[in-house]
């Protein structure tokens, strides 16, 4: 039954809200970060300035990987919106589901939806995924160039010369190393980097769709998706497709 009047539907609980924010600022603050190491030469940063600046971003990571390690954690616990099984696009008859999104999608008479719609689910699950590889190349890079935790230790540890203490290592200063053992240690990193710099490019092509995917869903299907991410509320004037009766 078509409803006629304006609906108001819980949707994102609080922690799925402070889990987009905070991902949202720790993104931004990484992109900018890493953009700036990257091109370190170019801007003619010195060695103490790339030390800031690796310090500085390995700090916005922790916060990105706890962050982003509460919001998988979360969807276990969260509210039906939050779960797996919302997210995740592998639920019975999703396929059909999103033949039928597009199909409205094309024609402009697309159904509404509380939750994430069929083709943003497949969009999140790729998001969560180059999320959490950048994630674990991130803090693996951190030990392995300025010798941060949770693998710093133990990168300080294999690169150390025989009789230095591995605690005097430094980030760029070759003292008390084993250059055997430098470059062995080198060598294995240079994996995580090209892993880490490709994963950067791929986030930044889903961002986009995101945006885009977040601008053509407001137009199509309304409810306010934006300000719901502050609200935690969406609005609707009919029947969503995956209402269940929680319209308050």
């Amino acid at each position: 039954m078509t409803k006629t009047n304006l609906q108001f539907y819980p949707v994102w609980d609080r922690p799925t809200r402070w889990f987009h924010w905070i991902n949202f600022v720790c993104v931004v603050a990484l992109a900018a970060i890493g953009t700036a190491i990257l091109y370190d030469k170019e801007l003619g940063v010195t060695d103490g300035g790339k030390i800031l600046l690796k310090t500085t971003h390995v700090w916005f990571g922790y916060v990105f990987a706890v962050n982003l390690a509460w919001r998988l954690a979360w969807a276990f616990i969260g509210n039906r919106h939050a779960s797996w099984s919302a997210i995740l696009p592998f639920h019975k008859g999703y396929g059909a589901a999103f033949r039928t999104y597009l199909r409205e999608l094309i024609r402009g008479d697309v159904r509404p939806y509380l939750g994430h719609n069929p083709v943003a689910r497949a969009m999140i699950s790729i998001f969560l995924i180059l999320l959490m590889l950048q994630a674990v190349t991130g803090l693996v890079l951190a030990g392995t160039d300025i010798y941060y935790p949770p693998f710093g230790r133990w990168i300080a540890s294999w690169i150390v010369a025989p009789g230095a203490n591995p605690s005097t290592i430094a980030p760029y200063d070759k003292t008390g190393i084993d250059p055997a053992s430098w470059e062995a240690m080198r060598s294995f990193r240079s994996a995580f980097v090209t892993v880490h710099y490709w994963n950067f490019y791929a986030l930044l092509a889903v961002i986009v769709i995101h945006i885009v995917g977040v601008v053509v869903t407001e137009l199509r299907e309304g409810g306010g998706i934006v300000s719901a991410m502050f609200t935690g509320r969406k609005v609707f004037d009919r029947e969503p497709a995956d209402d269940v009766g929680a319209s308050t």
